[in-house]
């Protein structure tokens, strides 16, 4: 009888967390960025890459530091940009002073020619195995860098946030049972608090690749890769899931319900298919990474929202634009990029043509496979 009623009680609770998310919703327009790594030496110099972005119709891209030469050749452009802050930076700008004094230097003189709308606060601080130690330090630096914002009149138009990956989650699958790791609750809570009261982001690098690769015997290529599959049904909400982007995203906002915060913005800040790899990186083909980023283009161009969400046009970033030879670890992290170094297509996933229209994406055979939620949160990505 305990279990029963124990079950009733959390459907009850899953209910309500769902009509406090769905009463949040909000529509908006399309919105698709791309990231701009800088990993490799044989790169295009900033002011073709600002062409090639022009030309693709992409108004949004991501750094991962805050390079001059980058930031003076997108000014008075059409491109919002978000920089990065080094993890290692973190417990330097802890300090008040020394925040205002890293945001007059590398933000200050290239704002508001450069369209800065974001500054991340390290990169998977969380989960990093190299970067654990600057846990602690993450929510001061964050404190310290809007309040430098905010003493020069910028914190109106500049979110203060940091990407996560999905290792941050303990549970999930269903997507209602979402929960973050025990261990970094108290530094959540803080991060929560922060993006609350600043009315900024909860970024996520989400790699549905990743959990494809970990166990393709249960995990549905179709439904990874955003083709027609029979989906799955979250047991809890009822909701459908036809792809497990969404389905990690909405793990992320039944977290943070759990803590009490309904009202937090999730924006995927990276995601992306390898279109090489290693031999035991199974599902790393131009196919497959053509396949991927094409059907999220065109969700994008949908203004889709995720189930829990539906009205709230998920923002997205892929990962990533070029190919970067020098990025460490497996060959997949070097295949990111729909561009090769020299401007052609690493692929062809028709983004010129899909910013110009809202066609729905082709129909494909349709996969029987049974589909698997795992989201392989203990996987995440090489840092850039």
């Amino acid at each position: 009888m305990g279990t029963f009623i124990y079950k009733i009680a959390t459907t009850f609770v899953l209910h309500i967390l769902l009509v406090i998310a769905l009463s949040l919703s909000f529509s908006g327009v399309m919105s698709l960025g791309i990231n701009y790594g800088q990993v490799a030496n044989n790169l295009p110099p900033p002011a073709k890459v600002l062409e090639l972005l022009t030309s693709l119709k992409v108004t949004k891209t991501r750094i991962y530091d805050t390079s001059p030469g980058v930031l003076t050749a997108f000014a008075n452009s059409n491109v919002e940009i978000i920089v990065t802050i080094e993890n290692q930076m973190l417990p330097q700008l802890m300090d008040p002073q020394q925040a205002l004094q890293w945001v007059t230097t590398h933000i200050k003189p290239y704002y508001p020619a450069t369209r800065i709308t974001g500054i991340a606060v390290g990169n998977e601080v969380f989960t990093d195995d190299d970067s654990s130690s600057f846990v602690t330090y993450l929510v001061p630096a964050m404190v310290s860098i809007h309040s430098a914002l905010a003493q020069l009149g910028l914190d109106t138009y500049i979110k203060v946030s940091t990407p996560s990956s999905l290792a941050v989650l303990e549970n999930s699958y269903p997507p209602s049972a979402g929960t973050f790791k025990t261990e970094v609750n108290t530094v959540i809570l803080q991060l929560l608090k922060f993006l609350q009261s600043t009315n900024a982001p909860f970024w996520i690098n989400a790699y549905p690749y990743f959990a494809y690769k970990g166990d393709p015997t249960r995990v549905s290529l179709d439904y990874v890769l955003f083709n027609p599959n029979t989906g799955m049904i979250d047991p809890y909400t009822k909701l459908r899931y036809d792809n497990m982007l969404y389905a990690q995203v909405d793990a992320i906002i039944f977290a943070m319900a759990r803590m009490g915060f309904s009202n937090i913005e999730v924006r995927v800040s990276e995601t992306g298919w390898p279109s090489k790899g290693d031999p035991n990186e199974l599902g790393a083909t131009v196919e497959n990474a053509a396949t991927f980023n094409r059907n999220l283009l065109r969700r994008q161009l949908g203004n889709e929202g995720t189930p829990l969400r539906p009205n709230m046009r998920l923002e997205v970033y892929l990962f990533a634009l070029f190919n970067e030879d020098m990025k460490p670890g497996p060959t997949s992290e070097r295949n990111y990029g729909l561009f090769q170094p020299d401007m052609t297509m690493a692929y062809n996933v028709g983004l010129s043509t899909l910013a110009s229209t809202t066609t729905t994406a082709t129909s494909s055979t349709p996969s029987s496979a049974s589909i698997s939620l795992t989201s392989s949160a203990s996987s995440h990505k090489v840092k850039n």
